[in-house]
Formats: structure tokens, sequence, C-alpha cells
């Protein structure tokens, strides 16, 4: 595996929707809740013009040319449900997907194909689909502050069509997606029964679309790295289904390493580094770490964070008043607080309040999604930010252009809501982690254990305060794999936050990653 801590420097930055996007507040306080090319006219066809479509007369089916990757990209858009049938023969929900095939068709059977999803749970797959790897993209500023809506939907000339087929999958209750009527939704929305779903309609579209002889990967991202990480598993002991690889943006394989809690030191250590990199983002160091680039500035950081840091909070009481001090001295340095702050905290700084706290002198506050984006209070009072700036940047845009691109492009027409962050998938289900953590990553290290040829990106951002960089570092560090599983394990960092491809220069650098990974024997 690559060095854990080899980050590229590239230039600004992003966002992007998975976790817990709708409770991040809640999450943060309770310590336990817890996204230029050329186009041409859509031509609409009644069916399929490859022999491995199926017909289906709800399929709606346009086909389209696009500028990707420096060449011109023939290709076919299929829009419909596909519906999930149980063992009695009983269809008990209908997934709504949206494909894209490169043309021509004669030998598409073996071209890598991609199924990609967002997370939440609850998250509908606009997010990765407009944002970063879809013919379309939604153009925001490549700095972090705030575009008027409607969205704009331009082409998005690093799209990885080029590379691979795309799936973009709405689990029940996201998107167009709907259970059956009297089908009870709690058989969907739960860890193992989204696991089933998703799982079952891999397959099916799988089977369906003869694509067996197809290279298959999946692309998570947020809580969809939880799901694709489970999925690996899933998929082979249930269908003997391989994958070829796994892609995980912003990734949350164990919620150890983000559920704040009063007997959980870990993310206090996780966050730290994402805490320092916003505060340098924001200038609110000292010279002596301001004027050092980011990522040097950030290997300081880190030694302090595994070594002093972790030592600190495993002491507890045992720790000196003037060990104390001297941590708090050194946090402080680090994040942009003030000493009396970090020691009143004993040490311990929420994502809340480190929000809520950093930029308080100017009345502002910093994003969750991307600590680039900045915000403001009714008032400055108080421990805990009132709304998430980063998540209000990008959810008006993207929601608009997606009802534009279904309606004008794709020739959906569907009245119902088109359920971008679905409150219907509450409450979630996590029965198999009683009295435990919520994690895949035992799925992922017997996926990878069983099957030596699955390769794993990682992408995360340094301003991403849902998923801090530092978590999946540790994650990854406590897989348990092999030196040879090892190298089949890709991570890289970028100066971006949750959705690092919001920024059209990072999205450029990430696509460029992503060809080499695909490209990777």
């Amino acid at each position: 595996m690559r060095e854990f801590h080899a980050p590229k420097t590239i230039a600004l930055l992003t966002l992007a929707f998975g976790l817990f996007i709708q409770s991040g507040r809640a999450d943060d306080k309770q310590g336990t809740q817890e996204k230029s090319s050329v186009q041409l006219e859509p031509t609409i066809e009644t069916t399929p013009d490859t022999n491995s479509e199926p017909q289906n007369s709800e399929h709606r089916i346009t086909n389209h040319e696009a500028k990707i990757g420096g060449q011109t990209i023939a290709y076919q858009a299929t829009a419909g449900s596909l519906p999930l049938v149980n063992d009695d023969g009983k269809t008990t929900a209908n997934v709504f997907f949206i494909a894209y095939v490169a043309k021509p068709s004669k030998g598409h059977s073996k071209r890598p194909i991609t199924f990609c999803f967002n997370g939440g749970p609850g998250s509908s797959s606009v997010w990765l689909h407009l944002g970063m790897l879809g013919p379309k993209r939604v153009k925001l500023h490549d700095n972090a502050k705030p575009e008027p809506v409607p969205g704009k939907l331009v082409e998005n000339p690093h799209s990885l069509l080029d590379v691979t087929d795309l799936v973009f999958i709405d689990p029940v209750s996201t998107g167009y997606s709907r259970p059956e009527d009297g089908e009870k939704k709690s058989q969907f929305h739960g860890y193992n029964e989204d696991l089933n779903s998703v799982g079952q309609f891999i397959h099916d579209y799988t089977t369906q679309y003869n694509r067996w002889q197809s290279p298959k990967y999946l692309c998570g991202e947020s809580y969809g790295t939880l799901r694709a990480a489970g999925l690996a598993d899933q998929l082979r002991s249930r269908y003997y289904l391989e994958l070829n690889g796994i892609v995980l943006i912003s990734s949350v394989l164990d919620f150890q390493t983000i559920r704040f809690g009063e007997n959980n030191d870990l993310p206090y250590i996780a966050f730290l580094p994402s805490y320092a990199a916003t505060a340098w983002y924001h200038k609110q160091l000292a010279d002596r770490y301001q004027s050092q680039p980011l990522t040097k500035f950030l290997r300081e950081v880190e030694e302090f964070t595994v070594h002093d840091y972790a030592t600190a909070l495993l002491k507890g009481s045992d720790l000196t008043n003037k060990e104390r001090r001297e941590i708090a001295e050194q946090i402080a340095a680090y994040t942009g607080l003030s000493r009396r702050y970090v020691l009143q905290s004993n040490l311990r700084i929420r994502m809340s309040r480190f929000a809520k706290e950093l930029l308080i002198r100017e009345d502002q506050t910093v994003g969750r999604l991307d600590s680039r984006y900045k915000g403001a209070d009714r008032d400055s009072a108080g421990d805990s930010y009132s709304y998430d700036p980063s998540s209000a940047a990008l959810s008006g845009a993207y929601t608009s252009a997606m009802y534009h691109y279904l309606r004008t492009e794709l020739n959906v027409s569907k009245t119902e809501p088109y359920e971008i962050l679905s409150r219907k998938v509450h409450p979630w289900s996590y029965q198999s982690f009683e009295n435990r953590y919520v994690t895949s990553t035992e799925s992922l290290r017997s996926a990878m254990t069983e099957n030596p040829f699955l390769k794993v990106f990682v992408a995360s951002g340094y301003y991403d305060l849902a998923t801090p960089y530092y978590g999946t570092i540790h994650t990854f560090r406590h897989l348990s794999l092999r030196a040879s599983q090892e190298e089949h394990i890709t991570m890289k960092y970028y100066r971006a936050g949750h959705m690092m491809y919001v920024s059209e220069p990072i999205l450029e650098s990430l696509k460029t990653d992503l060809v080499e990974f695909y490209n990777k024997e």
C-alpha cells in the first residue's frame, strides 16, 4: 500500500454529500448521531439500440455525445426503475437508476462498469452523479463561495465515462426509488437491509444487462463507503459476484472514529489534524505555522497527534497539571483556539464546538462538510453552530440542476418528488451492531483477503469535518491486512472538503488519480 500520508499538492477545493448531512448538528452535540464537453440534443427511443439492453417501456433511453478525457464519447443514457423481486416472486420495491453506457455496444460487456451511490443514510446519488462522475456537473465557485440558485449545469470533461460505464443507484426511499404499496419500509431501512436491497439491484442489473464479464467496481461516498465495504463481502457471499475495485470518497468505515462521546477518545484524535488544516486555511495561526506549506504543517500535527496527544488522552486523570498545560498549549497553537478554551474543554474539542469557536471573534462559523465555507449564526454565544454553511451552499444548486436535467435531457417526467435527502429512511436500523460501534472494516478485510486482486482507492479531503482524513488513516492502519494486500490500496488527499469535486481543479486531479487506479493491474 502507498504511504498513508503522501498528500499530493493540488489547487483549491470541493465538497460532497453523504454522511448524516441532515443531522450533522445533532450528531456533534449528542456525540452519538449521527459532489466542458459537447452535448448533442438527446433523442428518444422506445426500445434500446443494443442487443444486450432489456426492453422496458418505463425506461427512458436517450443518446448523447460528450467530450471527455480529450476524446468524443458517444453514449446511451437509461433512466428507469428495476423491480426487486423476493424469493416468492413478489415485487417489494422499485429501485430508480440512471446508467450511462459508452458506444459502440459491440464488446461492451467486457468494458468496466461502476455502480455508484451516495450515503446519508437517505441520500440519493445526485452528488456523485452531478458533482463528480457523470457527463454533466453542477458548476460552483472553486474557492468555497456560495453561488446563487438555480444551479448551473455544464459539461463535465472530467467524467469517468471514458474509462468505465456508470450506473447511479438511488437506494429505496431516495430519488424515485420506492417500496411497493403495502410493503414495510423497515425491510430496506437498515445497515443489513440496505446491503441486501442494493446488492440485489447490482446482481439483477448485472444479469439483465449482460455484464457478468465486465470488470465490476463500486463507488461510494460517505455512508456510501460503509455500504461499499459491506457490499464487497455481501455480493461475493450471496451471489459469488467478485469485484475488481472499490472507490471510497470521504470514507467512514468505522463509526468509532466520528462518534464523540464521554468514553470514546478516538474522534478527538481523528479530528485534530482537520482542525489544524481548517485553522491554516482561515489564517488563524502564528507565522511559524501559517508560513509553512499545508502538507508539511500537517505532518507535524499528525506526529503530535499520534504520539503526544493520544498518549495524554490515554492517561486520563493520571496526566499531570504540567503535562496538561503543555498539551493544551500545543493544541491551541495548531488549531487557532485559546489555551484556556482547550483546557476548559478538558483537551477534548467536539467538532460543533470547534466550528463555532474558531472564527468567533469575526462572528462567523465554519462548515462541517467543507470547513472552507463560512456562515453566521444569530449570535456568537453557545458552543454549537446553528447550521452548516457548506451544506446550505450546495443543496439548492444540486436540487434545481437535478430536476432540470431529469426532465429536459433524460426525459423523465415523473411528478412525485425526487428525494434528494430523504428523512423517510429513519429510523435506520443498526440492530446487528448492538452494544458496539457500526463498522464494515471486517467486511472489507474479508473481501480483500478472499479476493487477492481486489483493489481499493480512498480519497480524503483535508477540510472535511464530517469524515476526517486522519480517522480514515487510523481505520486503514488497523485493517490487519498482509503487505501484499496493502499494495492494492491507494490513498489520496486533496485540499478539499467532504465533496472534493466541487472545485474543478480538484476534480481534474481526482480524475487523473482515478484513471491511474482503473488502469492499474
